[in-house]
């Protein structure tokens, strides 16, 4: 059996020597940017939300949670729970966070409103939940803006509202025309071939971003929903003419009728033949 290296246990500067009897924030960094990545997992020994304005990493920790990260993205960090986050390799991200103790958050905790089992959450708009959490200190790191009591009382608000997704309306309606408008572009090269560079562009973003903001808001990837219209604009040709499965499939940009065949089964549950002979029945009650 390999030996398991022990994780890393990192030493805090602490902000304030101040507390108040039901915690304290202990320290915080705004817009840090960073490359360097841990080399193996460690345990941070208290609470702490870390914010991605900026790049693209990945989360893992020792209760099997893996996820990538992407601007918009929230870790929550537990006082004993072993993990490891970093930026993508070979490239920067950009965090802001706040490292917090007390028995507050183990009450939180205790009751289950924050849950080591769901340790990363999405949050948008990037500027907006940046100011929400830089507001928890005010304008200086340097500068206590508030008493320690109060800054407690701030964070607790600051992680009802993170958790709940409180404000989160208004990107859900910029979502679904987010959504709206690349299911539409989309669906306009079903005619000939698509490059999704091109596609991404239209949008701010790299192929892999686009993809990634695709799939986290449909559930499935954005050539999986192209080949899936692709299907239904198949079916509608079967109904109106009497192309064979090799015109169809030239037609739509498939390789082959087989290939075709394959994938209308996997979309519609039937073969391209039985779809064809529901349409004569149903014709023939007609």
């Amino acid at each position: 059996m390999t030996e398991r290296k022990a994780p890393i246990r990192l030493p805090m500067q602490f902000r304030s020597a101040d507390s108040s009897p039901l915690g304290a924030i202990t320290v915080a960094g705004f817009a840090v940017p960073q490359t360097v990545s841990l080399a193996r997992p460690r345990v941070l020994g208290q609470y702490a939300l870390v914010y991605l304005l900026d790049g693209e990493g990945s989360y893992r920790d020792a209760n099997g949670w893996e996820q990538n990260l992407t601007a918009g993205d929230l870790i929550l960090v537990f006082p004993d729970l072993e993990h490891i986050y970093n930026p993508r390799p070979g490239t920067a991200w950009v965090t802001t966070f706040l490292c917090f103790t007390g028995p507050i958050f183990d009450l939180w905790r205790s009751a289950g409103v924050l849950d080591s089992r769901r340790p990363v959450l999405h949050r948008e708009p990037v500027d907006e939940w940046s100011r929400r959490i830089g507001a928890v200190l005010g304008p200086s790191l340097q500068m206590r803006a508030a008493p320690p009591l109060r800054e407690i009382a701030l964070l607790q608000e600051l992680l009802a509202a993170l958790l709940t997704g409180e404000g989160n309306a208004a990107v859900g309606e910029a979502d679904r025309r987010w959504t709206q408008r690349a299911c539409g572009l989309i669906e306009a090269s079903l005619d000939g071939k698509l490059v999704w560079a091109g596609v991404a562009r239209q949008f701010g973003l790299t192929a892999e971003g686009f993809r990634k903001r695709f799939a986290r808001l449909t559930g499935h990837s954005p050539a999986r929903y192209r080949v899936g219209r692709l299907i239904d604009r198949a079916c509608e040709m079967m109904s109106e003419t009497r192309r064979n499965d090799r015109e169809i499939a030239e037609r739509l940009g498939f390789c082959d009728e087989f290939y075709f065949s394959r994938r209308f089964k996997e979309i519609t549950g039937r073969s391209p033949r039985a779809f064809r002979r529901s349409l004569a029945l149903r014709s023939g009650d007609e």
